[in-house]
């Protein structure tokens, strides 16, 4: 017994005709008769009685129309229930946003969703790659502002823009007075890398084509660093060379310390992430809008970027086994 079936036989009640009834449910004529004849010989009861003209309903079969009727309109009251919820822009929800970019972006969001969504709560927690997936994946997080794809499954990704790589450099660098940035080999070993998010070491690690993150800070000081900001310091600092997301240099000053690649530029894409089961789907285009109209015009002109990956790096691989 299917709802489709249940459909066919309301409207054989109302029309009291095949033609009429499979018009309406825009089904050919055989199509509702073999559904019909099916439907009553799985219950074992005729519904209509089909020698009377026009079309009557059996005594049973009246009883089982209007009880058709009441589950068509719980099924529709379930349907109405589901867009409700979906557009439903009222409540609380925890958003996690990875550290390498919640402060360059969260306060400007935090007022665009204020003015968007009054009635909404947000409980905003900041935390690395693999700690937002491990909290999308047990219901601690609804939804993750985060780099993918994360190749995930039981995870929806929707993308929301493409953030390019800057390379942050001293001014003693060779190239400082350079409008672009050219990696240079002699960097490599100066490339500064964040504590324990494995996801923005392994694009780093991609883009100047290395295998391994084994370095220490002038020979002989090995720092765990866990901010783009500390980063930035140590470089100024003439203590290391940094590739960053661009938002992290929008409000930055000395603008000689950072240059674009050259095309193709190296970016990452970032996106709203949530399991399978969220359904908030206004809520979700809603903060995507918002994130949208807090971006520079810079980051919105997209230049044929070359998406840097990071679930399928080894390196990545190998640092978050067990835990993810």
């Amino acid at each position: 017994m299917t709802i489709q079936q249940l459909r066919y036989i309301i409207a054989l009640d109302e029309h009291r005709h095949f033609a009429k009834a499979a018009e309406e449910c825009m089904v050919t004529q055989p199509g509702l008769t073999i559904q019909l004849k099916n439907l009553e010989e799985e219950i074992g009861i005729k519904i209509f009685d089909r020698t009377k003209v026009p079309l009557k309903p059996t005594l049973l079969g009246n009883e089982i129309i209007n009880r058709a009727k009441r589950v068509l309109n719980e099924a529709e009251a379930i349907r109405n229930f589901v867009v409700n919820q979906k557009n439903d822009l009222e409540g609380a929800v925890t958003l996690g946003v990875i550290s390498t970019l919640s402060p360059y972006l969260i306060p400007q969001f935090i007022k665009a969703m204020k003015a968007i969504v009054p009635d909404m709560y947000f409980n905003i927690k900041e935390a690395g790659t693999g700690q937002l997936i491990h909290g999308l994946q047990n219901g601690e997080i609804d939804i993750a502002l985060m780099a993918t794809p994360t190749g995930m499954t039981g995870l929806k990704e929707y993308p929301v823009f493409d953030e390019p790589f800057v390379a942050f450099l001293n001014a003693g660098h060779p190239l400082a007075g350079q409008e672009y940035y050219e990696l240079n080999m002699t960097d490599k070993p100066n490339l500064l890398l964040l504590e324990h998010e494995y996801c923005y070491n392994a694009q780093m690690l991609d883009i100047c084509d290395m295998t391994d993150d084994k370095r220490k800070i002038d020979g002989q000081f090995n720092y765990d660093i866990n901010s783009i900001e500390t980063l930035k310091n140590l470089v100024r600092a003439e203590l290391g060379f940094a590739i960053i997301p661009q938002l992290s240099v929008v409000n930055e000053r000395e603008d000689t310390l950072f240059k674009p690649f050259k095309e193709p530029v190296p970016a990452r894409e970032i996106s709203l992430v949530t399991s399978d089961i969220f359904s908030r789907k206004l809520l979700l285009e809603k903060m995507s809008h918002a994130i949208w109209d807090c971006l520079p015009e810079s980051i919105k002109e997209n230049h044929g970027y070359r998406k840097i990956r990071w679930n399928d790096s080894p390196y990545f691989i190998n640092k978050t086994a067990g835990f993810l």
